[in-house]
């Protein structure tokens, strides 16, 4: 993982800002970032405690966003979380009162405790950044990011997620239990005062737009894209796997590797980033056969695989060329 000081500057400070709250995550914090520059959306899966909402709060309080949150439940409705019309009888009328999903980053809390139909309530938003209500789409404010958090779900009273659901999601991330250290770090840091209060943010909700117009202009070379093809492609047609990665997943992965390489400090793309990149961006898009899932083999394990088994590109990427 490069130093901060690699960076793009303004990147690195919210990187840096995010680790003085958030102790011994500066994968997930750099992911996280990531999908925010490839206007994708994240979801967390792990268990309760280890930091997935503060994670989410502290990414919009560095970036100056309006941060708004859904506790999803099973009887949340979707108009709990896009909004309602409601009459006005001095003004003979009816008015719009705008959901939680009229935000800048958006953390969809336990977002498996509630039903599929207030699941799909999220995909419009997700998909095209706008919603529709009573007939009226409403544009959603730029930017716009869904951090989605969810127990496992073995886990008693969830719902699994749909497969349609699922891939709206850039990246699926796990948090993880920190280390003995990190955790007597985590300590001494709420010893006396919670250290999200003690944070401002270090870029405008604008740089950040700026920020994410600037990444599409990272180069992907002709030999980066068909490697993408071959990870893909591959998956498709692995014996293990019922159903590989869309092209929406190759369209995702290249976005992300480009997010990755601009905070990085670089201006293209090399092959480390699509390695890297590509078990948070596809294996969530996979759906296993369920042999394959009777021989513990798992998503994760079919990308590594694949990966290990594709030929990487000789020639490298450079700027521009």
């Amino acid at each position: 993982m490069s130093q901060i000081e690699e960076m793009h500057p303004k990147l690195g400070r919210v990187i840096k800002n995010i680790e003085n709250v958030m102790v011994g995550k500066r994968d997930v914090s750099i992911l996280s970032l990531v999908a925010i520059l490839a206007n994708g959306h994240v979801l967390l899966e792990d268990v309760p405690g280890v930091g997935k909402t503060m994670m989410v709060r502290t990414l919009a309080k560095s970036v100056g966003a309006e941060f708004k949150r859904i506790q999803f439940t099973p009887d949340l409705l979707p108009s709990d979380v896009t909004g309602v019309s409601i009459y006005n009888p001095k003004e003979l009328k009816f008015e719009f009162r705008e959901g939680p999903i009229f935000g800048n980053i958006i953390l969809a809390d336990e977002i498996n405790r509630t039903s599929p139909k207030t699941q799909s309530a999220l995909l419009e938003g997700m998909e095209e950044g706008s919603i529709t209500v009573d007939g009226v789409t409403r544009v959603l404010t730029k930017p716009f990011f869904v951090m989605a958090t969810q127990n496992p779900v073995d886990y008693e009273g969830t719902y699994p997620l749909p497969e349609a659901q699922l891939d709206r999601f850039l990246f699926k991330l796990r948090m993880g239990y920190p280390t003995k250290a990190e955790e007597l770090e985590v300590l001494t840091l709420a010893e006396r005062e919670r250290p999200i209060h003690k944070i401002d943010s270090v870029i405008t909700k604008e740089e950040l737009v700026e920020l994410q117009n600037e990444m599409q202009f990272v180069y992907v070379d002709e030999t980066i894209k068909h490697y993408i093809i071959d990870l893909t492609s591959k998956s498709r047609l692995h014996p293990s796997v019922y159903l590989g990665a869309s092209p929406r997943a190759s369209i995702a992965l290249m976005k992300a590797a480009q997010a990755y390489a601009f905070i990085m400090g670089r201006d293209y793309v090399i092959p480390d980033d699509i390695q890297y990149l590509a078990a948070f961006t596809l294996a969530h898009r996979i759906i296993l056969r369920s042999e394959a899932r009777f021989e513990g083999k798992t998503a994760d394990d079919i990308v590594q695989e694949i990966i290990k088994k594709t030929p990487v590109p000789v020639q490298r990427a450079l700027s521009g060329k």
